[in-house]
Order: structure tokens, then C-alpha cells, then sequence
């Protein structure tokens, strides 16, 4: 397995170089550099093989169970080289075999019933909700900040995002909004502190339901939130927001999922969605993501978004993409539950915390050297919904940013 492991990061232009240590002690340099920054140990043979076979998928389950161990720079270092050298190599033979079956398969994966969207939400998001404080901002919001500045903190480019996405949805004071996949509350406390405008909030996380409820009934504001599909929903609203559910309606919904928007619209309604995106052509969940942190998940490419969109009567009134917003953002994460990763450990083990921060170091990689990135779609049924031009948007936003101080 030595030699072919070593042939396989061989074809890769990774730097800098890594010491890779296999099970019986014999050490393969591979990459640039004229000294090594990053070494790796293969603890078993077993471990040497399932890396051979689907390196995506083993090398997170070995991580996290303790068989491959970063003993020189970080977890992260060595994933951001690796990440950097895969995209710049693209995948080959038997890789790009697996991602093709895995691309072929993702239908009968993302099967999206209203039974299994709930128990996919209760995989993740219904971890206890004190997890999630050690790393998120204190509003909680779990999605993709926005830096308008660099120097911007994680709180502030948050409230950042929330900004940006009021302004594009035109809120008006006694409009009614409908936050699908509400999270913990903070957009729509936000929505309704800030604009005016009365929010539903939906969630299908318990834990999330909790917290968002109890913040709800000490604002004052005109929220309320419930545990329920969007699929099951029937009152119409001038304003649908959702931020970073879409990932989770499952490939073979897309229509489906527009349909129900539009019909959620009222007839000069707007919708903002806000969800990960892939720049490259539809392809598969990374198996690691898709078997550990999110089931039946799945990033879509702007083309099937789009043609979904048109083929359920919606207009496209404007697309965004946000470009290494989620990089950053999952730094700040990475960097927060790294300095409180001993309280993850107490609130549940060892093996969990390498999960989480394989999972977030990983995914920060991506964000930087991958093809991801975040889409907002802005939508409406009429053409006349919005003004004709941005500048309302922009003036909106500037407006807002002044209100919060």
C-alpha cells in the first residue's frame, strides 16, 4: 500500500511538502519545499488501505478516530495543502470513477421525505444548542457571514449578512415575512426589530424551536416560530427569506420546493434565497459530509437552481455570489472551537470533537481552494416587485447599517 499511496499524492503539486509515516515505520516525503512543515502517521494497515481505496471518505473517519494523527503543523495546515493540490489536479482513475458513481447515486441518497427531513435536521441541528456557542457569534447565526470589510469580527459580519438580505428583500413596516429554516431566531428578530415587518419562522429542530421560542417571548417583537416542513405550510406572505436550508431540500425537490414558493407569494412578493453553491458543473456530496455531519445534504450548481426556478414561473430579479465569505467565516468558527474544544470534549468525547474540527477545518479548505461558494437568489412573481434598479438595495443597506450604530 506504500507505493501506492505515495503514487497517488506523487501526481499531486502539493506544498508545502509532507512526511507521510506508514504503520511499520517507513516515512515517504511527497510535495515541494526543501523542508518539511507538515508530517502524517498511518497508525495501522487496515487504515493504509481504506485511504488507498476513498481517501475522501477515509481520511475524516481516520482522523477522527484517532488512526491518522497530524504530528507536525496542524489539522488544518495539512488538509489546506491537500485541498489546494486536489483542486488544482482534478480527480483521476479510480477517483474520478467513485465521483461519478457517487454523482450517479445522489438521487436515492437525498430521498426527502417529510419523516426523513426531520430525522436529517435532528442529526445535526438538534445537538444541544451550548455546543454551538463555543464557536458561532452570539446571535447564533449558522451560515455564511458577510465581510464588507476585512476587518470586520465574526458578530459584526453577521449582522453584516442579516443587513445585506434586508435590504435586498425591500421590507416595508406591517409586511408579513416567513423565515424558512429559521434557526435559532436571529434573522427574524432582526427582520422584525429592524424593519418593522411581523416574521413566521420555521424550523423541523426541536432544540433550535426552544431557543428561538424563549427569545421570541422576551423580545416583545412580532415573531413567531413553529416546528414545521415547508411543504405543509398554506397562508401566503409578501416576503420569504431563507439562509442556508436550501442545501437541505434534497436534488430531486427542486421543483417541487419553487412551486411551494410560489405559491407561498403573494402576487408582488419577494423571496431571498441564501445557500452554498458550487461554481463546477452538478456532481456529489463529499461522502464524509454526507455520512457524518449532514444526511441527505447536498450543494447544487447555479444551473440546476436556475433552471428549476424557471421552469415553476418564478423571475430571477438577481443573483449574487459571494466569493471566500465562507472561508473566512469558517476560520473564525475553526479558530473559536478550537480555543473551547476542551468543552466539547466534556459535552460529549474525544472522537467527536476530531469529527467537528475535521469537519470545519475541511470545509474551510474547500471554501479557499475549492469551487464553493454562496448564492443569494433574489426572486419575485412579478417583474414590477422591485424597483428597476440596485441602487434601492444599496441605500437601504447603508441606512440599516447607520440605524445599528
Amino acid at each position: 500500500m506504500h507505493a501506492l499511496i505515495a503514487r497517488m499524492l506523487a501526481r499531486l503539486a502539493i506544498e508545502p511538502r509532507i512526511d507521510v509515516v506508514f504503520p511499520d515505520g517507513t516515512l515517504r516525503s511527497v510535495g515541494h519545499g526543501a523542508a518539511p512543515r507538515l508530517r502524517m502517521r498511518i497508525l495501522d494497515a487496515p487504515t493504509e488501505l481504506k485511504l488507498a481505496l476513498d481517501p475522501e471518505l477515509a481520511l475524516g473517519e481516520a482522523v477522527m478516530d484517532g488512526r491518522v494523527v497530524v504530528e507536525q503543523g496542524s489539522l488544518y495546515d495539512l488538509l489546506d495543502a491537500l485541498v489546494a493540490a486536489v483542486h488544482r489536479a482534478r480527480p483521476q482513475g479510480w477517483g474520478r470513477m467513485l465521483e461519478s458513481l457517487r454523482t450517479a447515486l445522489r438521487r436515492f441518497q437525498q430521498h426527502n421525505t417529510l419523516a426523513l427531513a426531520r430525522r436529517n435536521v435532528a442529526h445535526h441541528y438538534d445537538l444541544k444548542s451550548d455546543f454551538f456557542r463555543l464557536f458561532l457569534d452570539p446571535d447564533m447565526q449558522y451560515s455564511c457571514a458577510y465581510f464588507a470589510d476585512p476587518g470586520m469580527t465574526l458578530a459584526q459580519a453577521q449582522a453584516a449578512k442579516k443587513r445585506h438580505i434586508m435590504a435586498k428583500l425591500d421590507l416595508k413596516p406591517g409586511q408579513r415575512v416567513l423565515d424558512i429554516g429559521c434557526g435559532w431566531g436571529g434573522m427574524a428578530l432582526s427582520i422584525a426589530g429592524e424593519t418593522g415587518a411581523s416574521v413566521t419562522g420555521i424550523t423541523l429542530s426541536e432544540e433550535q424551536l426552544a431557543i428561538a421560542e424563549q427569545r421570541g417571548a422576551g423580545s416583545g417583537l412580532p415573531v413567531a416560530f413553529r416546528l414545521q416542513d415547508y411543504r405543509q405550510l398554506t397562508e401566503t406572505f409578501d416576503r420569504v427569506v431563507s439562509v442556508g436550508m436550501f442545501e437541505h431540500v434534497g436534488v430531486a425537490y427542486y421543483r417541487d420546493y419553487f412551486r411551494k414558493l410560489r405559491e407561498l407569494m403573494t402576487e408582488d412578493g419577494v423571496a431571498l434565497i441564501h445557500t452554498i453553491g458550487r461554481s463546477t458543473p452538478p456532481g456529489a456530496t463529499n461522502p464524509f459530509i454526507a455520512k457524518y455531519i449532514f444526511p441527505g445534504g447536498y450543494i447544487p450548481a447555479m444551473s440546476e437552481v436556475a433552471a428549476a426556478i424557471e421552469q415553476e414561473g418564478l423571475i430571477v430579479t438577481d443573483v449574487e455570489v459571494l466569493r471566500l465569505h465562507y472561508a473566512e467565516t469558517l476560520k473564525a468558527w475553526r479558530e473559536n472551537f478550537l480555543a473551547r474544544r476542551d468543552e466539547a470534549v466534556r459535552m460529549y468525547d474525544e472522537r467527536f470533537a476530531r469529527m467537528w474540527e475535521f469537519y470545519l477545518a475541511a470545509s474551510e479548505a474547500t471554501f479557499r481552494h475549492d469551487d464553493l461558494v454562496v448564492f443569494q437568489f433574489q426572486l419575485a412573481r412579478r417583474l414590477d416587485g422591485l424597483p428597476i434598479t440596485r441602487d434601492y438595495a444599496a441605500a437601504r443597506e447603508t441606512e440599516l447599517a447607520h440605524a445599528a450604530g
